[in-house]
Formats: structure tokens, C-alpha cells, sequence
């Protein structure tokens, strides 16, 4: 996302030593590293209920799918079904 290296890092701790001196830089380390594991957990979440809803998508495709495939085997069936039958009349005929 962010093309952030080392050094960067190294940079924005220097002037934020600086800016708000060495008492209270711990404190704010610490709120900094809760806030981003906050919003780390927050994205996890969200890729996975995006996940979720996606695999719940393919179930419902698949589902569909041998649905259809269940009509077709019916259809078959019953068209087998009546061939039969047709050759059974014939046969009694002759």
C-alpha cells in the first residue's frame, strides 16, 4: 500500500523525538501501535467477510448449477421413459 522503508521510519521517529521530547515519545509509541493494530484488524475483517460472501456466492452457483443438472437427468428420464413405452405398444402390435 505504502512504500515505506526503513529509513522513512527512522526519519518520522527522529522528528517526532524531537517535536514531543523523550517523556512522552513511549506514550505515544504505544497509542500509535494500537491505533494501527486497530485498523489492521478492522481490514482483516473486512477481507474476510468479503471472503464470505464471495464463497457464499459460489455455493449458491454451484447449487444452481446441479439444479439445472437435476432437470436435465429428469428430462432425459422421462424421455427414456416414453421411448420405452412406444416400443413396448409397438411391439405388442405386431
Amino acid at each position: 500500500m505504502f512504500d515505506i522503508g526503513f529509513w522513512e521510519f527512522a526519519l518520522i521517529g527522529i522528528i517526532t523525538l524531537i517535536i514531543v521530547g523523550p517523556e512522552r515519545m513511549p506514550g505515544i509509541a504505544r497509542t500509535a501501535g494500537r491505533y494501527i493494530g486497530k485498523g489492521k484488524r478492522f481490514v482483516a475483517k473486512i477481507q474476510e467477510d468479503i471472503g464470505e460472501e464471495l464463497e457464499a456466492d459460489k455455493l449458491k452457483e454451484h447449487l444452481n448449477l446441479k439444479d439445472n443438472d437435476s432437470n436435465i437427468l429428469e428430462i432425459f428420464d422421462e424421455a427414456k421413459g416414453t421411448l420405452d413405452d412406444i416400443k413396448n405398444d409397438v411391439n405388442k402390435k405386431l
